[in-house]
């Protein structure tokens, strides 16, 4: 992977960075934490992480004014990552934040996992492909999530799916657009594999 290759980072307050950039740098790329919503507009790659509450990350989201350019580039299927809660942030709501809009770029609202399962999910999860996927392989992920987006996949999506209390949607993709309820900088040569397709796919675009 090419050592010119540099991704910016969007800030929501909760997530783990350090395991980010460090996923990144093995594949050759740098890291760039975004200060301004124009950066997000002029990036060639963007990554939207999270971890925790879908509420504390899409406020610090919108304070920034990230909101808007984060919702154009995907819908526009710009090269953009989603991991975990910045996943969860794409769709219009989620249970665990009541009245808190997402960004509104995919239809519906995540659930909370039932409870004839531990909650949260800690731990790995076999994640199976669809048909169509392009970028997402079969393999064991790591998993740390106590809400989940339901199958099936929204319109024009790819998605994965992965059991844990019944099927949840692991993993969508558009193009250069992926997004991950799983942590693929967590998940091994597996997620490392995931995240060099990823960077490749953006490279080409």
């Amino acid at each position: 992977m090419s050592d010119s290759l540099t991704v910016l980072v969007v800030p929501t307050g909760t997530a783990n960075l350090a395991s980010i950039k460090a996923a990144f740098g093995r594949l050759g790329a740098s890291v760039v934490m975004a200060e301004s919503p124009d950066q997000i507009h002029a990036a060639e790659r963007v990554v939207l992480p999270g971890v925790g509450a879908f509420g504390a990350s899409m406020a610090e989201v919108r304070k920034h004014g990230f909101h808007e350019p984060l919702a154009a580039r995907i819908r526009a299927g710009r090269p953009t990552m989603a991991v975990c809660v910045g996943l969860q942030l794409l769709f219009e709501a989620s249970e665990e934040s009541d009245g808190v809009p997402g960004l509104g770029v995919l239809p519906g609202t995540v659930n909370r996992l039932p409870a004839t399962v531990r909650v949260p999910q800690l731990g790995w999860n076999q994640v199976e492909p669809m048909a169509d996927c392009d970028l997402i392989e079969a393999g064991h992920a790591y998993f740390a999530n106590s809400y989940r987006a339901m199958p099936p996949a929204p319109e024009g999506w790819a998605s994965a799916t992965a059991d844990h209390g019944g099927p949840m949607i692991a993993a969508l993709e558009r193009g250069a657009v992926l997004g991950c309820q799983f942590h693929p900088e967590l998940s091994g040569a597996w997620g490392q594999a995931l995240m060099g397709r990823w960077l490749a796919r953006s490279a080409s675009c």
